[in-house]
C-alpha cells in the first residue's frame, strides 16, 4: 500500500510538471523556409531580416531565407513542393499561375499570394566607356541579361520584344547573378547588364564605387510600348544621386516584388505569417515590416497600404482571412 501512495505522488507530480511546463516540452518546431535570390540582389537580405524576424515572432516555427537563382526558378520550386515560400515579381507569378510567357505548358497552379512587398525596378547599367547614351546603344554590345531563370532575364526579354530585338543582336550574352555581372563590368568583360530590384541595389552600390558607370534610360515611347504589351508595368523614375557619378534622373519601368506560398501550407501557419508581417506582437514588440524597415532601405516600402497592389494570383486562405479581418478584401 505504501508503495502504490508513492508511485501516485510521483505520478501526480509528472503530471503537474508538465501542466507548468507548457505545450513546448516535447513540441516539434516547424520548419519553414523562404527562397529569395543571389546574394547580389535585394531579395537575399530582406529575406534573411524578414525570416528572422518571423522567427521571433512565432518561437514555434523556425523560418530561414536561402539564396536562389529568383523569380522564376523559385516558382518552379514552389511547384515541386521543394520550398514552402517564395520571393517573385508579380509578372511572373501571373506567368506561373496562368501558364502563360515561360510557363507555357507547366503552369504552377499550386502558387498563392500572401503580400506584396516592394517596387522593384528595372535597372540598365552600363560602363561609361562603353558607349551606351540610350537603349538602342546596347545592340552589338556584351551583354548579361541576368541569371537564368531569373525574374530580371524576363524583363529582359520583354524589353527588347518591345523593341524588336533578340539575344542574337548582341555580340556576346551570358548569364549571371548581380554580383558575377558587376565584376563581369568592372573588369571590363561586358558592357551591359540588366538588373530588377529595390533601390539601392547592392551589386551595383558596389560596382559604382570602384568604376564608372551609367544607367541607360528607356524613353518614353519605349515605355509606352512596353506598358501597353505588359500592363504589368509601370514607368519609375531612378532619381538621381541613386548611385556614385549618376547624377541625373533615369526613367525606367517597374513591377512588384511579392511574397508568394505553396498551396498546401496550412492556412493556420500563413495566417499566422501574414499577422506576423504586419502586426506588432511577441518580443519584441515589432511588426516583421517594421524590421526590415529598419535594417534595409527598401523595406521602408514594405506597408500594409500596399500589401495587395499588383496581386494578381489568388491569395492564399490563410492570408485571405486576415485582410479580411483588416477590411482589405470582402
Amino acid at each position: 500500500m505504501k508503495k502504490r501512495h508513492v508511485l501516485l505522488a510521483i505520478i501526480a507530480l509528472v503530471a503537474i510538471s508538465v501542466v507548468f511546463a507548457g505545450p513546448a516540452v516535447g513540441a516539434k518546431k516547424k520548419f519553414f523556409a523562404i527562397a529569395t535570390g543571389g546574394t547580389g540582389g535585394t531579395y537575399y537580405p530582406l529575406g534573411g531580416i524578414l525570416a528572422q524576424a518571423l522567427s521571433t515572432q512565432l518561437p514555434d516555427i523556425i523560418v530561414t531565407a536561402q539564396s536562389g537563382n529568383a523569380s522564376v526558378a523559385n516558382c518552379n520550386l514552389i511547384r515541386e513542393h521543394e520550398i514552402e515560400s517564395a520571393f517573385v515579381q508579380n509578372n511572373v507569378a501571373y506567368a506561373a499561375y496562368t501558364g502563360t510567357a515561360q510557363f507555357e505548358g507547366n503552369p504552377v497552379k499550386n502558387i498563392r499570394g500572401i503580400a506584396s512587398l516592394y517596387p522593384e525596378t528595372i535597372q540598365i547599367v552600363a560602363r561609361a566607356d562603353a558607349g551606351i547614351k540610350t537603349f538602342i546603344d546596347i545592340k552589338g554590345k556584351r551583354l548579361i541579361p541576368g541569371d537564368r531563370g531569373s525574374g530580371t532575364e524576363v524583363d529582359t526579354l520583354n524589353i527588347l520584344k518591345a523593341l524588336g530585338m533578340s539575344y542574337e543582336d548582341f555580340k556576346n550574352v551570358d548569364w549571371l547573378s548581380f554580383s558575377g555581372a558587376s565584376q563581369r563590368l568592372k573588369d571590363r568583360q561586358a558592357d551591359v547588364t540588366f538588373n530588377t530590384a529595390g533601390l539601392p541595389t547592392s551589386a551595383i552600390t558596389e560596382l559604382a564605387t570602384t568604376s564608372d558607370i551609367v544607367i541607360v534610360p528607356i524613353d518614353e515611347a519605349l515605355i509606352a510600348k512596353i506598358v501597353k504589351l505588359y500592363p504589368f508595368y509601370s514607368k519609375f523614375v531612378i532619381p538621381a544621386g541613386m548611385y556614385k557619378g549618376v547624377d541625373v534622373d533615369t526613367p525606367t519601368i517597374t513591377t512588384m516584388a511579392q511574397w508568394v506560398v505553396d498551396a498546401r501550407v496550412p492556412s493556420d501557419v500563413v495566417y499566422r505569417m501574414t499577422r506576423a508581417l504586419w502586426e506588432k506582437e511577441g518580443k519584441p514588440a515589432e511588426s516583421a515590416a517594421d524590421i526590415m524597415a529598419k535594417v534595409h532601405a527598401k523595406g521602408k516600402d514594405v506597408t500594409l497600404e500596399t500589401a495587395l497592389d499588383g496581386m494578381a494570383i489568388p491569395l492564399h486562405p490563410g492570408a485571405a482571412q486576415y485582410y479580411r479581418e483588416k477590411g482589405m478584401i470582402e
